[in-house]
């Protein structure tokens, strides 16, 4: 079985940005993979669950209420491996096309106090599993590279 494109990324190399992880079309729709990476890999400790989760939640209800790409959200989530999340668009489109709305996001993450949206046992299957100090917190360093995000930092390296 061959790899999959996304295990061909040299994460030695791979540090944290915001990449056009890949683009793929259904009917009519190109369909925009974003690999929003927080963490260098193999670098530096992965975010735990309990952060991840609570980024989820608040990143999702941001990104579903953004006037402009709420409706051509098609998911938003962590990766498995915990350095970062993928944002799914439906659109053709490049990183530095929505820095502006992940900037967004992850200013709304960092300064987010109060009750997390859907963190109660009838909206979520882990309700218990939350860390808003912590979601607060790599937000904010994530912000620090999206202030200063340079073209490498927006593609892939090769």
């Amino acid at each position: 079985m061959e790899k999959i494109a996304s295990f061909m990324i040299d994460h030695i190399k791979l540090q944290p940005g915001l990449y056009v992880s890949r683009k793929d079309t259904f009917g009519d729709t190109v369909i925009t993979t974003f690999d929003i990476r927080m963490t260098s890999p193999n670098e530096e400790p992965v975010m735990n669950t309990a952060e991840v989760h609570t980024l989820e939640h608040l990143g999702a209800t941001y990104l579903r209420s953004d006037k402009e790409f709420g409706s051509k959200i098609v998911y938003f989530g962590p990766m498995g491996c915990r350095t970062g999340c993928y944002l799914l668009l439906a659109g053709d489109y490049d990183s530095v096309d929505i820095v502006p709305l992940i900037t967004g996001m992850f200013t709304f993450i960092r300064d987010f106090r109060g009750e997390i949206p859907g963190a109660e046992a009838k909206d979520c299957g882990n309700y218990l599993d939350h860390n808003l100090a912590m979601a607060n917190y790599v937000a904010d360093r994530y912000l620090k590279v999206l202030e200063n995000i340079t073209p490498d930092r927006l593609v892939y390296p090769v």
